[in-house]
């Protein structure tokens, strides 16, 4: 094995260098909270926009929600100066959430005419992606601190 003119007090400095780095990047991963603040109320604008029942409502809410989403994507790549792709087990555990509130809220909506429950299913994944997201940003931090 080569030393690499290296002594072992070098290394070590080194090394702790390397861990310092890797715990202010973990720290710098989370998200301000006015991040998933906002994520969550792109999401419930969206969702709500449901209960008009009007493509009129209905797609200029999508644009502001995915216009929305870009600017939050690109202002967490300036804020930490990475970006982060969800696993499939968080996918998995989103979806969980996701795909019964939804069926529910469009079949009340569109099977029985009760629109007010897409404004429901906004809040309820609202605030699931702001928990979700704070959930996610904090455990991939803790799992940065001490991968090294």
């Amino acid at each position: 094995m080569e030393s690499n003119e290296i002594d072992r007090d070098t290394a070590a400095a080194q090394l702790a260098a390397l861990r310092a780095d890797r715990v202010a990047l973990a720290d710098r991963a989370v998200a301000p909270w006015w991040y998933d603040v906002t994520l969550g109320l792109l999401l419930f604008g969206f969702l709500s926009s449901y209960a008009f029942d009007s493509l009129w409502v209905t797609f200029p809410a999508l644009v502001v929600f995915l216009l929305g989403l870009g600017v939050l994507v690109g202002a967490y790549k300036r804020i930490t100066g990475i970006w982060v792709n969800v696993t499939w087990g968080a996918m998995a555990a989103w979806m969980a959430v996701v795909l019964p509130v939804l069926v529910t809220a469009f079949v009340l909506a569109e099977g029985f005419d009760q629109h007010w429950a897409m404004v429901v299913a906004g809040a309820v994944l609202g605030l699931a992606v702001v928990l979700f997201s704070r959930y996610w940003g904090r455990k991939l931090a803790a799992e940065m601190r001490t991968s090294l």
